[in-house]
């Protein structure tokens, strides 16, 4: 059939009749359904289209008081310390305590062999009785001729022999008893025994050994380590510095009657107990420039042990308006110190300040902001330029995370999305 053919023409004009309104009710579904998905799909951005405010953490400036506490290097020491000798000489029989225990100021320690001094001590006393025999005797002598010089029965010399007599004999009782009591205290030297309450070390000594001849052998050491101190040294610039600022009032005194003291362990715990400084010495040392103070710790169970090197945190001040941020908050150069403030526009700032010492684990700013300011201690990174920032409080690693939203939210976000 020729492609002109009227019947030909008649049927393709009806095939594109039927087409054209097909076509249309395709694409207007399509239009319809792209419209639908634009409405269900949130907004990128804020108006205007540009990145919202990077979130940055901040702390609140808060004044309040601070004890300023400074941390030294220190030794700790036995506040009492007794050697324990041979006072007499002789051969050592027996040790009558356990080494490392607690012994009691008169407890017997060691027992040397006594019989020398027993001996000794005895024969005193029997020098004793002999004179107040001869005492006695005297005295009635004395007594007797009395009577008889009154009446010249008998030569005043004769009485005055007497007498003599009498008196010889009452200084040799006096140096019998003397004597007497000699050998008591050697024979009482032959029980050693503590001089203080304390714990006792190792013997020094064993069974067997002759002590105490030519010189008094120590025996064994005794130490009271409740309480015990710790020796440490300051500065003197920053003792001086101290005193000028307590004096001018820009700090008060720690305490009523004494500086708290805090001993850190070699470990880096902190001891429980807390001491109180006893005293800081009156001169320096002039090779190394530092003023030795001592402080007294309360040490019930015997932990801290003589010898011990320690760390020790002195207060000796107090801060009523201080102001304390993280490290991370405080930028340190050469050109000096700064940190960052977050103004109510959401700006960022730059400001000098003045950084005091370190406080557990945190700068003391001594001057350059404000109560209520904000400053930056995290977000560094998401600053650019000018732009604004939002903050966020900021939580120490291990504090208590903020309340999550609510879960259910974001998912049905997310299902509106597809």
């Amino acid at each position: 059939m020729p492609l002109n053919h009227p019947q030909l023409n008649s049927h393709t004009t009806d095939a594109r009749t039927h087409i054209r309104p097909a076509l249309g009710a395709i694409s207007l579904a399509a239009a319809l359904a792209l419209a639908a998905c634009g409405q269900s799909t949130p907004a990128a951005g804020p108006p205007g289209g540009g990145m919202p405010p990077a979130e940055v953490g901040v702390v609140t400036v808060t004044p309040g008081e601070l004890g300023l506490v400074s941390e030294l290097p220190g030794r700790l020491e036995a506040s009492r310390v007794a050697q324990v000798r041979a006072r007499a000489a002789g051969i050592l029989q027996k040790r009558l305590f356990r080494e490392g225990s607690d012994v009691k100021a008169g407890q017997t320690l060691f027992e040397i062999d006594a019989a020398p001094y027993r001996a000794t001590f005895e024969s005193a006393q029997a020098t004793q009785a002999k004179a107040e025999a001869n005492l006695l005797q005297a005295s009635a002598l004395a007594e007797r001729y009395k009577p008889l010089a009154d009446a010249k029965a008998i030569s005043q010399q004769e009485f005055v022999a007497a007498q003599a007599a009498q008196k010889q004999a009452q200084a040799d009782v006096a140096v019998a008893k003397a004597a007497v009591q000699t050998a008591r205290i050697n024979l009482d030297y032959a029980n050693v025994s503590a001089p203080i309450s304390g714990r006792i070390g190792r013997a020094l000594v064993t069974e067997g050994a002759l002590v105490g001849q030519g010189e008094a052998t120590q025996l064994a050491v005794v130490q009271q380590i409740d309480p015990i101190y710790v020796n440490f040294t300051q500065s003197a610039g920053d003792t001086m510095k101290l005193r000028r600022a307590l004096e001018a009032g820009q700090l008060k005194r720690a305490g009523t009657e004494a500086a708290s003291v805090r001993v850190l362990l070699e470990d880096g715990t902190e001891y429980a107990r807390p001491g109180k400084l006893l005293f800081s010495d009156l001169t320096v040392d002039s090779t190394t420039g530092q003023v030795a103070l001592r402080a007294e710790v309360p040490n019930p169970g015997g932990s801290l042990l003589p010898g011990l090197y320690v760390r020790v945190k002195l207060e000796q001040a107090k801060a009523s308006n201080a102001i304390t941020l993280p490290q991370q908050a405080v930028t340190r150069s050469a050109q000096g110190d700064s940190v960052m403030v977050v103004g109510a526009d959401g700006k960022v700032t730059p400001r000098p300040v003045k950084v005091g010492a370190q406080q557990n684990g945190q700068w003391v700013i001594l001057d350059g902001l404000q109560a209520g300011e904000q400053v930056m201690v995290d977000g560094f990174q998401k600053l650019r330029g000018a732009a604004p920032v939002k903050p966020v409080p900021w939580l120490a690693p291990g504090s208590a995370a903020p309340v999550a939203a609510d879960p259910a939210k974001p998912k049905a976000a997310a299902g509106n999305a597809g």
